[in-house]
């Protein structure tokens, strides 16, 4: 993968980084990345693979000293710390359980905020944060650092990611009032007077349009072996549709007890709409709106990648389930782009307004 840095780029350092979207992103956007932490071996993998230059510690962050970390990287300051602390806890899919010690991993990425000093921070997570108790917690800790705290909610399909995923964008600046991006994209329907020179979102058509129907094995562009009776479901389901479509001698038992709830349940992806949430399970039909548009099959590996905006000539680590969690965690590529093009700018300097 190319790099778009030069060598005197703002330097960032990425907590929890995962298989590294919002590096990738940070570095589209004129950072330089030195150093990434993540728990899991395989994201660890993918990051080393990926990026040569970058200091790489896996473990459980809590174990990490920043003072030893920061010796290992060769710096004792960086422009922007970014990272996505681990959301089960807060997850609309999970039990949300209060004191799931999970909530609490935002603590260790401020220890390393607090260390360093960043100019800014950002921290990525799953809108419900910022109605928990633990948002007013995180701002409060922030602001006591010395940072003006902004926080939003994005949609990526208004950045040019071709799936509607939302995410809550926490900004943290010590040198100016920082300023989330402004969309670039909006939905045909939704066009106004105020986003009528936006581009029109991308759509699954734009992001694998151009890939094999039948997967060919290459980069990633990998097909499951269904079963005859998954097969019989697959071609039951129009574009659109989910399991409702179903006729009843092939729906499952425990789908005909369930006469309510997700519409996204065995779901078609359309080809000309943005696609929904890529999660780390998108190969399971059961879990979600993952066929293909048009194939009698769930999405490729290759394909969720590019849903996700990730470069074809990234390299992923590990097995197939492995890969299919690393690329489901991680914050859409081009979204990142976006976001960190609009931090950048509080790192350049401003022209002197009163000069002649």
């Amino acid at each position: 993968m190319k790099k778009e840095t030069k060598q005197n780029s703002p330097t960032c350092i990425d907590l929890f980084a995962g298989a590294g979207g919002l590096s990738i992103g940070f570095e589209k956007a004129g950072f330089k990345v030195v150093a990434a932490t993540d728990w899991d071996h395989w994201s660890c993998e993918t990051l080393r693979t990926n990026n040569k230059n970058t200091v790489v510690y896996e473990g459980d962050i809590v174990d990490l000293d920043p003072a030893l970390f920061a010796k290992q990287i060769g710096v004792d300051t960086v422009d922007i710390i970014i990272g996505g602390p681990p959301c089960q806890g807060f997850s609309q899919l999970g039990k949300r359980m209060k004191d799931d010690p999970r909530n609490q991993l935002w603590r260790e990425y401020l220890r390393f905020v607090a260390f360093f000093k960043p100019k800014m921070f950002l921290i990525e997570n799953v809108p419900q944060l910022l109605a928990s108790d633990e948002f007013g917690q995180i701002k409060m800790t922030a602001e006591k650092l010395g940072y003006e705290v902004k926080e939003k909610i994005l949609a990526a399909v208004e950045y040019g990611v071709p799936q509607k995923r939302r995410r809550a964008i926490i900004i943290g600046s010590r040198i100016g009032s920082p300023k989330h991006p402004l969309p670039t994209h909006a939905a045909p329907t939704q066009t106004n007077l105020l986003n009528s020179k936006l581009k029109t979102c991308s759509t699954v058509r734009d992001a694998i349009g151009d890939l094999p129907l039948e997967p060919d094995g290459r980069n990633w562009h990998i097909g499951r072996n269904p079963t005859p009776v998954s097969l019989k479901r697959y071609k039951c389901v129009p574009p659109g549709g989910n399991r409702f479509n179903l006729p009843p001698e092939i729906t499952p038992d425990c789908w005909k007890k369930k006469l309510t709830g997700s519409t996204d349940v065995f779901g078609r992806l359309e080809w000309d709409k943005p696609s929904l949430t890529i999660r780390t399970e998108f190969f399971k039909p059961e879990k979600g709106r993952y066929l293909h548009p048009e194939a009698h099959r769930p999405i490729t590996i290759r394909e969720a990648a590019r849903l996700q905006t990730f470069p074809d000539d990234y390299i992923f680590i590990g097995s197939n389930v492995q890969v299919a969690k690393q690329i489901g965690n991680a914050v859409p590529i081009q979204l990142a782009k976006c976001i960190g093009e609009e931090l950048i700018k509080l790192l350049q300097p401003q022209p002197n307004r009163f000069e002649n």
